[in-house]
């Protein structure tokens, strides 16, 4: 039975800092695989107009993630009844993929908001659950319940927003996106910004 890592997400757009916790996850010998779920609508989030198109999105995670081993892009969520749902989703994917045992990767900022989302007490039952570092959430690992690990990452400031405002006010984003993507990221959110 393979072990996948769930990490949800805008990926608006993707960055060093999703791929280093993929890999990371990987590489600790948490999870076999990480499946990127690229998700058309996160329901804490209102309207976001800086949004790239799914299509887009999805295709900016597949280029930055084409030949990285263990690192799938999904466009699973975008199949299923709006808004999408963690424990929804989780459900439909035991279903559809028996032959995983499936964690979920989420950051420390989601874990101090876990007693809003949907089923988290059925999520954390069926599902071992990933955190990892977010900045302003600190986590002590010794107070975690059983089935949740923090993964031993290093902590990351990159974030999709600041991405997005460099990009809005022309600014250089050495180190932030994947050579493979960034000329085209630049292009998309540019031509949205119009």
């Amino acid at each position: 039975m393979s072990r996948i890592g769930i990490f949800g997400g805008s990926f608006n757009p993707i960055h060093y800092g999703h791929l280093r916790i993929a890999c990371a996850a990987v590489g600790h010998g948490l999870v076999d695989e990480v499946w990127l779920m690229v998700t058309p609508m996160n329901p804490f989030k209102e309207t976001n107009t800086d949004l790239l198109p799914d299509a887009d999105r999805l295709m900016l995670a597949r280029e930055a993630t084409r030949g990285m081993d263990h690192i799938a892009v999904s466009d699973y969520e975008f199949h299923l009844p709006r808004p999408t749902y963690t424990w929804h989703t989780l459900c439909q994917l035991r279903k559809d993929y028996p032959q995983h045992q499936l964690s979920l990767l989420i950051g420390a900022d989601n874990w101090a908001a876990w007693h809003r989302w949907r089923n988290h007490d059925e999520i954390l039952h069926h599902h071992p659950v990933i955190i990892y570092p977010r900045k302003g959430h600190p986590i002590a690992p010794e107070f975690l319940p059983a089935g949740v690990t923090l993964l031993p990452v290093r902590l990351s400031n990159i974030s999709s927003t600041a991405i997005r405002e460099r990009i809005r006010h022309g600014q250089p984003l050495a180190r932030l996106l994947p050579r493979a993507i960034a000329p085209l990221a630049v292009k998309l959110y540019r031509k949205m910004y119009k």
